[in-house]
């Protein structure tokens, strides 16, 4: 069969999908694959929700498309009014988007564009994290502190700053306690924007739970509490990324509603659609948009496809399941399941080194030696490895390289729907270790 696709490989033609059923994705061989990962974290409601597709088909027959630059549509003002419904803090207004890169792309050019409208012209700079990632549009890679994502188009990518993680299993002192090294970590925050003239510095980005480059880590109990605070103190705005970490991942339909706090704007994609539809969307404050409504009285910025009419019915139908069918305590009864089969399976492999994560999103980080955390050589390819056989053995996993610096250091995420059950818990956990077992021998 010809082939014309530009594909992520050159070297490899992978199997083609044609159904989807509940947590299994099955190729044109019938083959049948659990979705352990919901691709990359987004098919939180699996691949078959009659209620979701039964929204798609009638927007479909009542209007497909309507641009934004004449009309707004009833999907996006629906979705706009439940998100803001249970959205934290003073978050007031949804933008919509096709994507994550997109949403973040518009969340720096949003706030940007405040500092203008308040008078301050001057802050432009941005802080984040290394070993962040934040999509892969020019802005939003600049922002990321992904080393090897980054190099390729460093001549073409803003300036940003980059502080530590909050990552507590290789950053932790022996003495320290997790709240003593999250306000340690959080004040190289606060010496940053010291050392840059907090009259320059325009936002903070961080990841509400870190996702695809580190690996599920969470923040440590107060770290991103100190971060609000430092944010304030400086009139800084804290951007959170939810887009991998939110709608429900967690067990909250915000992350960072477990950790007691809200941002100025929130980027969140990914599970917003579930898979059905491209969508995501940036949640602004009250005071934000206000400001623009007061100054030049138009966010300067804008896609052809934003709002659109059937990908906010999906989204609508998706946030909808989420909450309606109690599928947040789902979350975190079934994550609380799966991180301990994890831990019965792996918490004594000689090569796992840690297992973390919130609810349905969870990691475990493989290590050469359990005692010095020392990685295994990026030669031995284990996060290739272990992808690859657990993808033959029926598992859809998300292994990633380069998880301490961009180089060094592999770890495999999890991310199933939120509908798995039980029995496939032990099924994902069985074939992660036919992976396992590929990748490091044992």
């Amino acid at each position: 069969m010809p082939n014309h696709v530009l594909g992520r490989s050159s070297r490899a033609t992978p199997p083609v999908a044609v159904q989807g059923e509940g947590c299994y994705l099955i190729d044109a061989a019938g083959k049948r694959y659990l979705d352990g990962s919901g691709g990359a974290a987004v098919s939180c409601l699996g691949h078959s929700d009659p209620e979701v597709r039964a929204a798609l088909h009638a927007q479909l027959d009542r209007l497909a498309f309507a641009h934004t630059g004449f009309f707004t549509s009833e999907p996006a003002e629906a979705l706009a009014d439940l998100l803001i419904a249970q959205a934290p803090g003073t978050l007031d207004r949804v933008y919509l988007v096709s994507g994550g890169s997109e949403a973040m792309e518009a969340a720096l050019k949003l706030a940007r564009q405040y500092m203008l409208e308040t008078g301050r012209p001057g802050r432009h700079r941005v802080i984040a994290r290394r070993q962040s990632y934040h999509g892969n549009t020019l802005g939003a890679l600049a922002t990321g502190g992904n080393a090897w994502r980054r190099e390729p188009y460093a001549p073409l990518l803003v300036e940003t700053s980059h502080i530590a993680p909050c990552y507590a299993y290789r950053d932790r002192h022996p003495d320290e306690t997790p709240e003593a090294y999250g306000r340690r970590v959080a004040d190289e925050l606060e010496a940053e924007i010291l050392r840059l003239g907090p009259e320059t510095v325009m936002a903070f980005v961080a990841e509400t739970v870190a996702g695809a480059t580190l690996g599920a880590v969470p923040p440590v109990p107060g770290y991103l509490a100190r971060i609000r605070e430092i944010c304030d103190r400086h009139g800084v705005l804290l951007i959170l990324d939810e887009v991998m970490c939110g709608m429900g991942r967690t067990g909250h339909l915000y992350a960072c509603a477990e950790d007691g706090v809200a941002p100025d704007i929130l980027a969140i994609a990914k599970g917003l659609g579930a898979g059905y539809q491209p969508v995501g969307a940036i949640l602004c404050t009250k005071a934000i948009h206000e400001a623009i409504a007061a100054g030049s009285g138009a966010f300067q910025h804008g896609h052809t496809y934003q709002g659109h009419p059937m990908a906010a019915a999906a989204g609508h139908a998706v946030v909808s399941a989420i909450l309606d069918r109690g599928l947040l305590a789902r979350v975190q009864t079934m994550g609380a399941t799966l991180d301990a089969a994890l831990r019965d399976a792996f918490g004594q492999h000689p090569h796992v080194g840690d297992i973390r994560g919130r609810g349905l999103f969870r990691a475990l980080e493989l290590v050469e030696d359990r005692e010095t955390k020392a990685p295994f050589a990026p030669t031995r390819g284990v996060n290739r490895t272990l992808k690859a056989a657990a993808f033959e053995a029926g598992l859809i996993c998300y292994p990633m390289g380069g998880t301490l610096d961009g180089a060094r250091g592999d770890h495999v995420l999890l991310a199933p729907p939120f509908i798995l059950e039980e029995a496939q818990v032990g099924e994902l956990v069985e074939k992660l270790a036919v992976g396992l077992r590929a990748a490091t021998g044992v």
